[in-house]
């Protein structure tokens, strides 16, 4: 039965500044909006915009330069921003539960996961010391991690980004909370998987009246998830609305941008901006009648050890054997783009990384070009000519740019090691072309990977992955950090140098509608194993495979549309 509305939380001209350098900085500015238990928001806006400032104020998590001066913050009639730390520190965790984006950086990497759930149950949970390791099995269960032995004793960097937030989430959950608090719980995750955790969020909601923020920028979750919405833009909120008046009526330019750039079902990667691309000018790269790479029963077998420190120390550790790719056989031919889809841990990663010949094959072939290069080893192929001719656009930005690197010489670097000779002058005019290519203005030529947002991070990664004219691309989730405004550019811009240069792609996602704007034919892969393979509109409108089907049927799609005459007096 549903629990009645009740408020919970009241922020009120909420302001938030920052100590810097330069002097103080306002993060926030006269934020308001109420949350009743039941319900769920959506706190929606682009990088900088405020959103995950605001929410970590809730709990006050800003950083040491940080303060509130202004406004106030009411939970379940406290004043919590006026809280002692033996006050937080009793509510965090048992009253107000947080998902953080990251979760590579917030679980402790010498901890195991059964350690963290242990952990949390103990100090903020209700299970007794008789059932806790069957609470954690539920917990488990309920975020869709089924190989609970395997996950309970991995570490977190033996696991994927997708299972790692799985877990995230189950710690959030663990002490049943009221007031949950969701920083992008579902990017890195597959739609089912997705779909499944909104769907338990959702029904905690409504059957035990837990309240929740959602800080998202995926507009299609949103919708079929959240009640309301408050939109976020340079600190400030500049629309708050009903999930039915948001999509039917919004008047604010930016929230009419955001909802543009939004991917959906029957939408084109031109249509996601109100420019037209200038690459429509430019016809499709004609599909060569011979594959340029062939994958033949591609296998990838990982040896992982187990036991006690004692154990490892006498050589006495048990050796189990994970099999992550299966038996994978596929082509791709020359300028044509192929779409990767499947669930986290279902081996599109690992995939990739043997494609890139960064790791080393267990059996099968990997054919480029007419030459069976899985022949070389990952450490002879970093010399092979064939190294230039097959490029990665990692996942993430950030973690694939040196720090300490300027722009020049992040893009300069490929040309160094594998390029032609190069003086200086001919050196800085290819970079300078090559900047103009991915759009990204000459001027930050010597900017740190600190100065530059995730978009332009991106373009660097794609500008240093075309420097060698390579042939073939490998995009390993290149806009699954963006947001939709900033996705939608990138998008474009692969889809113009896919024209431009004849290029192929492998495109890996867990989105399909970004997957089926690119694509012309699509992978489906599951437990290691490509499950169904075809022309994207076929498998996207008649799935055969069971997989397939449930993948389809989990998409999130916006069904309130915005007015065609409102998006055109934009």
């Amino acid at each position: 039965m549903s629990i009645k509305a009740k408020k919970l939380l009241s922020v009120s001209k909420l302001a938030i500044d920052f100590e810097t350098k330069k002097g103080t900085v306002r993060a926030v500015e006269n934020v308001s909006f109420d949350l009743q238990k039941g319900e769920v928001l959506a706190l929606v806006g682009e990088s900088g915009s405020g959103k995950s400032v605001t929410a970590y104020s809730i709990l006050n998590l800003l950083d040491a330069n940080g303060s509130m001066p202004l406004g106030e913050i009411i939970y379940d009639g406290m004043p919590i921003h006026k809280a002692t730390p033996a006050k937080l520190k009793e509510i965090r965790g048992r009253e107000i539960s947080m998902i953080f984006q990251n979760p590579m950086s917030t679980l402790n990497p010498i901890r195991k996961v059964g350690q963290h759930l242990r952990d949390m149950i103990r100090n903020h949970g209700y299970a007794s010391w008789s059932n806790i390791e069957k609470e954690i099995d539920k917990l488990l269960k309920q975020v869709e991690i089924h190989d609970l032995d395997r996950v309970k004793n991995a570490y977190p960097f033996e696991l994927s980004g997708g299972m790692c937030q799985r877990v995230m989430i189950a710690l959030a959950l663990a002490c049943r909370s009221r007031l949950l608090i969701a920083d992008e719980p579902t990017t890195g995750l597959d739609v089912t998987t997705q779909k499944s955790i909104m769907d338990l969020i959702k029904n905690l909601a409504k059957e035990e009246g837990l309240a929740v923020i959602l800080i998202t920028h995926d507009l299609g979750i949103a919708s079929e998830y959240c009640d309301k919405f408050v939109v976020m833009e340079k600190g400030k909120v500049v629309e708050s609305n009903s999930r039915v008046d948001f999509f039917s009526k919004s008047k604010h330019p930016y929230t009419k941008k955001l909802l543009l750039a939004t991917p959906s079902k029957e939408g084109k990667v031109e249509d996601l901006t109100l420019e037209k691309p200038s690459y429509l000018n430019i016809s499709e790269p004609e599909i060569s009648e011979k594959p340029l790479l062939v994958v033949e029963g591609l296998r990838k077998t990982f040896i992982k050890k187990t036991g006690s420190f004692l154990s490892f120390v006498k050589g006495k550790e048990k050796k189990e054997e994970f099999v992550a790719v299966k038996e994978s056989s596929f082509s791709i031919y020359s300028g044509e783009c192929v779409g990767l889809v499947g669930g986290s841990g279902s081996g599109k990663s690992t995939t990739s990384r043997m494609l890139a010949r960064l790791d080393d094959a267990s059996a099968g072939k990997i054919i480029f070009d007419g030459v069976v290069i899985s022949d070389i080893s990952s450490n002879d192929f970093i010399k092979h000519p064939y190294r230039k001719d097959i490029q990665m656009v990692f996942q993430d930005p950030t973690g694939s740019l040196n720090p300490r690197h300027t722009v020049f010489d992040l893009i300069a670097e490929p040309l160094k090691r594998l390029g032609e000779s190069f003086n200086k002058n001919s050196l800085d005019q290819k970079v300078e072309s090559l900047m103009l290519q991915v759009g990204l203005p000459t001027e930050f030529m010597t900017r740190l990977p600190h100065q530059l947002s995730g978009g332009q991070k991106a373009r660097v990664g794609i500008a240093r992955a075309i420097a060698l004219n390579p042939k073939f691309l490998i995009l390993d989730e290149p806009t699954s950090a963006l947001d939709v405004s900033v996705q939608a550019t990138v998008l474009q811009l692969l889809e113009k140098l896919r024209r431009e240069l004849g290029l192929s792609y492998l495109f890996v996602s867990h989105d399909l509608h970004v997957v089926k704007m690119l694509s012309q034919r699509i992978l489906v892969m599951k437990e290691g194993i490509i499950v169904e393979q075809g022309e994207t509109s076929k498998v996207m409108h008649s799935p055969e495979h069971s997989y397939t089907k449930q993948l389809m049927s989990s998409i999130p799609i916006i069904k309130e549309k915005l007015a065609i005459e409102a998006i055109a007096a934009f």
